[in-house]
């Protein structure tokens, strides 16, 4: 494996682990306070489809070769600019940030930090961190493909979010 699809792989997935481990602790958290998960979530499919994105873009970029510097500079500024935002995004929800859709009956909505201006800042920065890395690794057919269908699970789990968030529970929401 070359060395950036190698630093790249490793930058990914030691980030992906950390924030699984962050996750995994905020849903017992989440669930001890009486949260809830709502139905339909493709929860399951995104466990799959989100490091398979990255392999096959890595793999793609490992068989076609290393794009021209400045691709791999645009995508890994694109890359890092995501995770800052995904960042901002879990250190502004605090425990209530999982991977899990899970809303704590009552738990006011976040609107401080960058939720002041995206309502889904951690979805709009899993796309970026999805199109830094096709770009990084020059995955020009699996980099449109994965980030397009991971995209695709987004829009569907924004949806059980969105519904879930409007719920009863919410009519009491305030700001943070």
């Amino acid at each position: 494996m070359p060395p950036t699809s190698a630093a790249v792989a490793l930058a990914v997935f030691v980030m992906m682990a950390v924030e699984a481990r962050r996750a995994a602790r905020n849903e017992q958290i989440q669930r001890s306070r009486g949260g809830i998960e709502p139905p339909g979530d493709v929860y399951a499919w995104m466990t799959i489809a989100y490091p398979a994105a990255f392999v096959a873009m890595l793999v793609e970029g490992v068989l076609r070769g290393a794009p021209p510097s400045a691709v791999i500079v645009a995508g890994a500024a694109v890359f890092v600019f995501a995770k800052a935002l995904k960042w901002w995004a879990i250190a502004t929800l605090g425990n209530a940030w999982t991977f899990r859709v899970i809303v704590v009956p009552g738990a006011p909505l976040v609107r401080s930090g960058p939720y002041r201006f995206l309502r889904h800042p951690n979805y709009v920065a899993v796309i970026g961190e999805l199109a830094g890395v096709g770009l990084i690794s020059n995955a020009l057919i699996a980099g449109p493909i994965a980030t397009l269908a991971f995209g695709a699970l987004i829009l569907k789990r924004i949806a059980v979010e969105d519904r879930a968030l409007a719920g009863p529970e919410r009519a009491r929401a305030s700001t943070r």
